[in-house]
């Protein structure tokens, strides 16, 4: 069974996907952090924005392969002749997401993106792969189609990540009390290094929920 936090269909804000309907399946848990408040302190990514802890979100809750696929196509526009875009992310989806789920959403003629740390190796023949690396971790994903750096993030740098394989890069402002001057500088990096595009989060500025 996969343990889920929420599904919802929204509009993707950041990244290269930014601005399309997506469904997005938050699945629960992660392997840098307990999901917890009161164990961020001893957590190995401490920034994290997202509350994917337990099963109560909506939609949320415990899914066979079959089950969690007819939920997410359900929230999918009927009239729709496009393909469902199913947005797999967590905590981390990668400690979840298997052939065997991916086999299905395929069946059913769904797109499948994954949102990773890029800690955990990941099954094949998922359709798009954006890796976020996090500083204090081993990086096995080293190849992909979006790399999103967290930017300015403490132990970690655009140029410690450069080297990974993936066909577009973007840096990102970090959602922090600093967050006007992670914004500036993020910019000015872009600027002095245009391999790197900005990503921002505008789901946050449109308030979509």
């Amino acid at each position: 069974m996969y343990k889920v936090k929420e599904i919802y269909y929204t509009i993707q804000g950041e990244g290269y996907h930014a601005g399309r309907a997506a469904i997005f399946c938050r699945f629960s848990g992660c392997n840098l952090w307990s999901g917890r408040e009161e164990d961020r302190h001893k957590a190995i990514c401490k920034f994290c924005d997202t509350d994917f802890w337990g099963i109560d979100g909506t939609n949320g809750g415990k899914y066979d392969a079959a089950g969690l696929v007819a939920m997410c196509r359900s929230l999918w526009p009927q009239e729709s002749s496009t393909q469902p875009f199913i947005v797999c992310t967590g905590g981390e989806p990668a400690l979840q997401l298997d052939d065997a789920l991916i086999d299905e959403f395929h069946r059913d003629n769904c797109l499948i993106a994954i949102e990773t740390n890029g800690t955990i190796e990941l099954p094949k023949d998922i359709d798009w792969i954006c890796m976020s690396p996090k500083a204090n971790t081993k990086i096995v994903v080293n190849s992909g189609h979006e790399l999103k750096l967290i930017y300015p993030q403490k132990g970690i740098s655009p140029e410690d990540v450069e080297v990974y394989d993936f066909s577009h890069k973007y840096l990102q402002p970090m959602d922090s009390p600093e967050v006007a001057e992670n914004k500036i500088k993020t910019i000015d990096y872009c600027k002095r290094h245009p391999q790197w595009k900005l990503s921002l989060q505008i789901h946050k500025v449109l308030n979509i929920p």
